[in-house]
């Protein structure tokens, strides 16, 4: 019976936290903050090419793409729905059409897309209907989006593959999408794992997904990853 209590006030701790911050800041009144890192300008940005992805809270997918070899540098947003210039407060109470996503900007040289999409399918559950985590609602659904046919391709051939290799036990209901618009998130949600590092959430549920993922896949992620 103290074995069943214990377990389940663990499950009630984890459930209880969510993908939301406690301030509009981004400050952790018990965390620290850590330096922000110097990011790319907008002009170098342009040298790269874009891809972008929707696999729940983009804490966990944006510090994930972050250390993959080849990303230069990743932004989250909201993407895959009607509204124009959503904010936090509205996707997250699942008043849009929208989804948390990021926006990856990547050397081709040193990585190429359908890397990408492996890590897509490789750090999250393709097979939950709007659903990962403690994280549910439809601004959680699983989505790969492509820019053009070759992407699509890529992204239909990998989850083709997926199924005849029977890697899930249900179905996959990832949505392949064209992205017609992102919409970057507010400030304080950029980089928020490096930043944020006591956040309950941060620990409990973002960096355990980070480590699965560098189990899983240690040959594609950058020499500092942390």
């Amino acid at each position: 019976m103290k074995a069943f209590k214990f377990t389940f006030l663990i499950l009630a701790v984890l459930f209880s936290v969510h993908c939301e911050p406690k301030t509009k800041k981004g400050q952790e009144i018990s965390g620290h903050i850590t330096k922000k890192k110097v990011k790319p300008s907008t002009k170098e940005l342009q040298k790269y090419d874009v891809a972008y992805f929707a696999s729940g809270c983009f804490w966990c997918v944006e510090a994930i793409y972050e250390d993959v070899i080849g990303v230069k540098e990743v932004i989250s947003g909201y993407a895959g729905g009607t509204e124009k210039n959503p904010t936090y407060e509205q996707v997250g109470r699942g008043m849009t059409s929208h989804a948390e996503a990021v926006k990856v900007y990547y050397d081709s040289k040193e990585v190429s897309f359908e890397t990408l999409v492996k890590v897509f399918f490789g750090s999250h559950d393709p097979t939950t209907l709007n659903w990962q985590g403690p994280d549910h609602g439809p601004q959680y659904r699983s989505i790969a989006f492509y820019t053009n046919e070759a992407e699509k391709e890529i992204i239909e051939r990998h989850i083709a593959q997926l199924k005849k290799d029977k890697i899930y036990n249900s179905p996959i209901v990832t949505q392949v999408e064209t992205i017609t618009k992102f919409y970057d998130a507010e400030d304080y949600h950029q980089d928020y794992e490096k930043l944020n590092p006591n956040n309950p959430y941060i620990i409990n549920i973002s960096i355990p997904r980070y480590k699965r993922f560098k189990a899983k896949y240690p040959e594609l992620l950058k020499k500092d990853a942390h």
